[in-house]
């Protein structure tokens, strides 16, 4: 059986890697422009790992706001995209699982990919890809201390989720860590800042409309969360709920996508 598994692994990982690596070929070149634009407004008077606290007071160039606002919405899209997979894989998984068992790893998969992504590309003006340290960025930046958050709850999903599926996890308790892990990410995007978008002259409309979408984003949030925690508690309308939990995973990931600053 060993040498079965190995095979079957291995064929998937032949399948998988193409893709990765055709994503990140997709992906490179947005990636790159938007930590040219942070590494050019961060050599123009940034006080990054200064003693003195960054705020708004900051002058804040045209160039600046839009690497900022291209970077944010890239990194909304990026997420929302894997979501969006999440969500197919999920649905997808009834009918190929017998044929494809590996099929059942892929949604955590999703979610380890993007937490990651989060985590190391969500703030471009830290290390390394400027000169500001992540203890400077955490402590005095709550925006960043959101991001890096989300960054965690996402692996912490992706991690319990892939040992679920390969049976390491057997307890039934650990069905529920997903709805905890998810309401808490939702109440997060209740308070999350967004104070470094309240720039130029119509910043009241922009933070509105991000304050909106975060919303949208966060009873979506409550709705997975919900129903994530009834498709694991056995009942008449299980298979319902079952059934409603990736779709809702579908609307977030295409909110995410749909992300406009």
């Amino acid at each position: 059986m060993r040498p079965l598994k190995f095979l079957v692994s291995q064929s998937l990982v032949l399948r998988v890697l193409p893709l990765l690596a055709i994503t990140c070929l997709l992906l490179m070149p947005q990636l790159a422009r938007c930590t040219d634009d942070a590494s050019s407004h961060d050599m123009s008077g940034m006080h990054d790992g200064m003693s003195m606290p960054m705020d708004n007071s900051v002058d804040e160039t045209p160039a600046k706001l839009l690497a900022d606002k291209r970077e944010s919405e890239f990194n909304h899209h990026l997420a929302g995209l894997l979501v969006l997979a999440a969500g197919i894989f999920m649905i997808a998984e009834g009918n190929i699982r017998a044929r494809r068992p590996l099929v059942r790893q892929a949604w955590p998969l999703c979610f380890l990919l993007s937490g990651l992504f989060v985590l190391v590309f969500s703030d471009t003006e830290l290390w390394p890809f400027n000169s500001q340290s992540w203890y400077f960025g955490l402590t005095h930046h709550a925006e960043v201390l959101q991001h890096k958050a989300f960054a965690v709850l996402l692996l912490a999903l992706g991690v319990i989720e892939m040992l679920r599926a390969r049976g390491t996890l057997k307890a039934g308790w650990w069905g529920y860590v997903f709805p905890a892990i998810a309401m808490v990410g939702s109440v997060i995007l209740l308070f999350h800042d967004h104070q470094g978008h309240a720039h130029g002259a119509d910043h009241m409309e922009v933070m509105r409309r991000i304050q909106s979408e975060h919303l949208g984003f966060a009873v979506t949030g409550f709705g997975i969360a919900l129903t994530k925690g009834l498709a694991e508690t056995p009942s008449a309308w299980r298979a319902f709920f079952k059934r409603l939990f990736p779709t809702l995973l579908l609307v977030l990931g295409a909110l995410l996508l749909a992300y406009v600053e």
